[in-house]
């Protein structure tokens, strides 16, 4: 005997709504026929608006039980496609380390528009995110994308080695840096061939942290640096303080874009010796043409701060 609810699916073609029958008690409702679900795995299925199903296809990521959904376009553009997963599984790593390690506030160090900040936000970390950005105009759409986020505070000013008055190289996009860009940065990036400065402010981070960390009464920091070659002048600016911290993401370089900024090697070997271990390296740019990675995204974490290591 049909049930109420499957007399009501059959009737609706009826009066020209499409009805995709997905599983026992879900169903795919629209209109004039703009969505369509094909399957997409094993008790999956992907839902589209307009276009053809026969453009997508689900490939089983290893044996994690996760199927990742591919466009033809996509699938046939090896190298922007292995950024923008590398991007996403960088965020799930770091935010499934603020979690294990309990972290309660973000020290997001180059916030440029506020970019990281909102993917941790989309990755469901809900704690403080302090963030640092010294240019003006995108200090201006940073402070207006903190806003009404109670548990986002911006600061507009640089962080480095000393307190101090620097010039930035700026026009630059995501990408303005206090180092001139290197002869191979030049060569790769056509907007670095013009350039502004402007005047900015610098601090240290020893100076700025018990301000970040103020009202937490077990502050559990986690560092994120992405100041375009400058990460390690802002680690040297914690001095004793880098002991406070139970993780941090630096940015380092394989091939430099910057003139005077240190190699993968430096960076990790200085981190390191302050007692960080490396967890995930994602890379953030590749060359097209030789499939060299340029630079990773390095995250690395205390192992004597873990929760199981007390």
């Amino acid at each position: 005997m049909q049930t109420l609810y499957r007399r009501l699916l059959r009737s609706l073609p009826r009066l020209g709504v499409r009805v995709t029958d997905l599983a026992p008690g879900t169903a795919l409702v629209s209109r004039r026929g703009r969505y369509t679900a094909t399957g997409a795995g094993k008790d999956a299925w992907l839902v589209l608006r307009g276009g053809t199903s026969d453009r997508w296809t689900s490939v089983p990521l290893g044996s994690s039980g996760a199927r990742l959904v591919l466009g033809r376009e996509s699938a046939a553009d090896e190298r922007r496609l292995q950024m923008a997963a590398a991007e996403y599984l960088c965020m799930q790593h770091v935010t499934a380390m603020l979690d294990l390690y309990g972290v309660n506030c973000v020290l997001d160090v180059g916030a440029n528009r506020g970019q990281y900040a909102k993917r941790l936000r989309r990755h469901g970390y809900t704690g403080r995110i302090v963030s640092f950005e010294p240019t003006a105009e995108a200090y201006a759409k940073l402070s207006e994308a903190a806003e009404g986020d109670p548990e986002w505070r911006v600061h507009h000013c640089g962080l480095g080695r000393e307190d101090t008055v620097a010039e930035i190289h700026v026009g630059w996009n995501t990408m303005n840096s206090l180092l001139p860009a290197s002869d191979y940065g030049r060569d790769r990036y056509r907007r670095f061939g013009t350039t502004r400065t402007e005047e900015i402010r610098v601090r240290r981070l020893d100076a700025v942290l018990d301000e970040a960390l103020d009202g937490l009464s077990e502050p559990r920091p986690f560092l994120k640096m992405d100041t375009q070659g400058y990460d390690l002048e802002v680690f040297a600016g914690a001095g004793e303080r880098t002991a406070d911290f139970v993780g941090l993401q630096s940015e380092v370089a394989v091939l430099r874009l910057y003139e005077g900024s240190p190699g993968m090697g430096e960076a990790v070997a200085a981190y390191e010796a302050g007692g960080f271990e490396i967890t995930g390296m994602y890379p953030v740019t590749r060359e097209a043409a030789t499939g060299r990675v340029v630079e990773f995204d390095c995250v690395m974490m205390r192992p004597k701060a873990a929760p199981a290591a007390a």
